[in-house]
């Protein structure tokens, strides 16, 4: 498959995405009780915790689809707290979503091209992202076809290419497994790691499949009730008996 290029201008390496000590509630109901999450370039965090924790609510105060009651978020170091998604964009963060948010009547490659567009990149070199990234994903096949028409496997493989598309130094890939066969997975976890190794960006993986979290994370952060409960190594987190409790079952998860 080919290579996904990555350019770095303008852009320093131990650069980080840092939320501080971050509150949201929702009318009465506490979904972030002073969370403290850091991600640097080149590394791979996963965010784990149940249903309702409070995952999706911290990856929108981190896009900036959301903006906290308390606390801040930085990213290379500045108050990025009340800029746009758009703004963060422009600086280097991407994200995908739980549902599809393809423009479904443009084609596939169009859809990765208006996110390279968006980030100021010119036609060809959208256009040569694009290619790059559906043969790296395993979509090229259905470039000219509609995006309306992908499984919805594929669909999620057209999110991380649209968020790769601007070339970002901090990628956030909310639940991006969720409908892929099993047996893709381990092909999906390279390409975690790849996003991450070859091309600096820091990742921050939420996802419910506890076997890719731990074979593609150096750390994880666990979430319960709106608060870290947890963060540490794979193995950390496997061996932590809160973490086991809460979300994972009533004993660790054994070692493979």
């Amino acid at each position: 498959m080919a290579a996904v290029a990555q350019s770095d201008a303008g852009r320093r390496p131990g650069e980080t995405l840092r939320a501080s000590s971050v509150s949201r509630a929702f009318e009465g109901v506490q979904a972030l009780r002073g969370v403290t999450l850091t991600l640097a370039r080149g590394e791979v965090v996963g965010l784990i915790g149940p249903n309702g924790a409070g995952k999706s609510t911290l990856v929108n105060v981190l896009s900036g689809f959301d903006r906290p009651d308390e606390g801040r978020v930085e990213l290379a170091d500045q108050d990025v707290t009340r800029w746009s998604p758009h703004r963060r964009g422009r600086k280097g963060l991407a994200r995908t979503f739980q549902h599809s948010h393809a423009f479904r009547g443009l084609s596939v490659r169009e859809n990765v091209e208006v996110s390279a567009l968006g980030v100021g990149a010119g036609g060809r070199e959208a256009t040569r992202r694009a290619d790059a990234l559906l043969a790296r994903l395993g979509l090229d096949r259905y470039s000219d076809a509609p995006a309306s028409a992908l499984a919805h496997g594929d669909e999620r493989r057209l999110g991380v290419a649209r968020a790769l598309a601007t070339e970002p130094s901090f990628v956030l890939l909310d639940e991006p497994a969720a409908g892929l066969p099993e047996a893709e997975v381990p092909d999906f976890a390279a390409l975690v790691r790849t996003i991450a190794d070859e091309h600096g960006a820091g990742v921050l993986l939420i996802d419910h499949n506890i076997a890719l979290i731990m074979e593609t994370c150096e750390r994880i952060q666990v979430l319960d009730q709106g608060q870290v409960l947890a963060e540490g190594s794979p193995a950390e987190i496997r061996a932590n008996l809160d973490v086991a409790a809460a979300y994972l079952g009533e004993t660790p998860v054994p070692e493979e």
